[in-house]
């Protein structure tokens, strides 16, 4: 018997006003997989992750996380029942230090000390090059370093699904490659990875499947190995300004 998909959309639309942006999108996320995905700026990527974890209200469709029905469910509610988004960019909180920036991640038990201190630590025992920086102001560490403590405080709900949007976006390749590391790390041990990359390639190394989106619409879904060979959707990727998609 196949397993449920941890997370699955169906027939999502979704707009900004009356401008409508995404169209009768479905995809499914598996446990313990990273799904990549893929399309040109402006396709609809980021906009199916606003959807996806609340902040958006889709037109039409349905989200469904393990089983359960969330597409009207509040943002914070759902960070309950084990969806966490995490953005790329200026992801940190310059003034507070890294445990500080870290502590943010448990606000929705935060009257539990015991519990956010065990969080924590775990989250950090992750980021080893970040558990030794504890007492470090945040807005001091590398644009790699940030993402990763990103991470590390998107971790301390303790999700089962991850939506990962352009971690990698301006890092440098040694810094990019830690952080897809990290997420590649966090699907072995069975967490399910809806991951936005700007890079095909990037997103090949650590993808099982991958959805390729062309004006708001699904035009490839399927084996991630299986993208390079639709030439027809990458070549205007490529004519665009090189690999990232």
């Amino acid at each position: 018997m196949v397993a449920a998909p941890a997370l699955a959309v169906r027939g999502l639309d979704a707009a900004y006003g009356r401008v409508q942006v995404v169209f009768g999108v479905d995809l499914d996320v598996t446990a313990g997989s990273v799904c990549a995905l893929l399309g040109t700026n402006g396709a609809g990527k980021s906009t199916i992750l606003r959807a996806l974890s609340g902040l958006l209200r889709p037109d039409r469709g349905t989200v469904r996380l393990f089983g359960n029905d969330i597409t009207s469910a509040p943002p914070e509610s759902r960070v309950g029942l084990g969806m966490v988004m995490v953005a790329g960019g200026s992801a940190t909180f310059p003034s507070l230090t890294v445990e500080e920036s870290v502590r943010v991640g448990a606000w929705p038990f935060r009257r539990d000390r015991s519990r956010v201190d065990q969080a924590v630590d775990a989250a950090l025992a992750r980021f080893p090059s970040l558990g030794k920086r504890r007492r470090q102001r945040s807005g001091t560490l590398s644009g790699g370093e940030q993402q990763l403590l990103a991470l590390a405080r998107a971790l301390v709900p303790g999700p089962r699904v991850l939506l990962a949007d352009e971690l990698t976006l301006g890092l440098a390749p040694a810094a990019a490659g830690d952080v897809l590391a990290t997420i590649a790390g966090l699907s072995a041990d069975g967490m399910a990875v809806l991951l936005i990359e700007q890079s095909l390639r990037r997103a090949l190394a650590v993808a099982e499947t991958a959805y390729f989106l062309e004006r708001g619409e699904v035009r490839f879904a399927g084996a991630a190995a299986d993208l390079p060979a639709r030439s027809d959707l990458l070549r205007p990727v490529f004519l665009a300004g090189g690999e990232g998609v």
